[in-house]
């Protein structure tokens, strides 16, 4: 079974219920590989939850407690910076997003995500065949 890159849409389905939480939960059989910007994505995502009121400040810390515990290899950033840097300005997308694409790219695996923008920016580039969208992956 290969690995699989996911992004942080992913990543806060396992903690918190939304649409695409089955999904995501049955990707956690695979082995799973992120930029460690992961991490600070799903600590900003939790905070938003928190500040719409779609979570109590104990829900999102229980939340990060068991992100931080999840079985999930973070690689680091910088040696994905350039390669990120080139498709942010090619797809004239958010560099953070592209961070994950250059961890897909430089891997050989697929990225699973629930971003909608990101699948449209893809869309037509030749990185789309590594673009697998959360609600099309068949039983992770």
């Amino acid at each position: 079974m290969s690995t699989l890159v996911i992004d942080a849409s992913v990543a806060i389905k396992w903690v918190v219920e939304e649409p695409g939480t089955p999904e995501a939960l049955a990707l956690r059989r695979r082995r799973l590989t992120a930029p460690d910007l992961l991490v600070a994505e799903c600590a900003n995502i939790l905070w938003k939850k928190v500040r719409r009121r779609e979570l109590s400040a104990q829900e999102a810390t229980l939340a990060a407690r068991l992100l931080a515990r999840a079985d999930i290899e973070l690689a680091p950033t910088r040696r994905l910076l350039e390669r990120a840097t080139r498709l942010a300005v090619a797809l004239d997308h958010p560099a953070y997003d592209c961070l994950y694409l250059a961890l897909a790219e430089a891997s050989g695996c697929d990225v699973v995500t629930a971003d909608e923008r990101l699948c449209a920016k893809v869309a037509g580039h030749r990185l789309s065949m590594r673009v697998l969208r959360l609600d099309r992956t068949v039983d992770g």
